[in-house]
């Protein structure tokens, strides 16, 4: 048990450091969900909007960090 609660602790402060940063990225302007790449359909009433460089990137960076947490191990 305290095995799953040191991997919760650690994916909540996880958590915590990326609404973080997605909060500063959005007072200083930088183009987080704004990407080229990211697809946004804007029709008479309706708009869509999919991030995909968006998730390549954060998916990129997640894998990165989690192989690092891993090395440590």
């Amino acid at each position: 048990m305290p095995d799953l609660g040191r991997m919760l602790v650690f994916f909540g402060g996880l958590l915590l450091v990326i609404g973080m940063v997605l909060i500063f990225a959005g007072k200083f302007n930088l183009p987080v969900g704004r990407l080229p790449g990211d697809i946004i359909y804007r029709g008479k009433h309706t708009t869509f909007y999919f991030p995909l460089a968006t998730s390549i990137l954060l998916s990129i960076i997640l894998s990165l960090v989690l192989y690092f947490v891993n090395r440590m191990r």
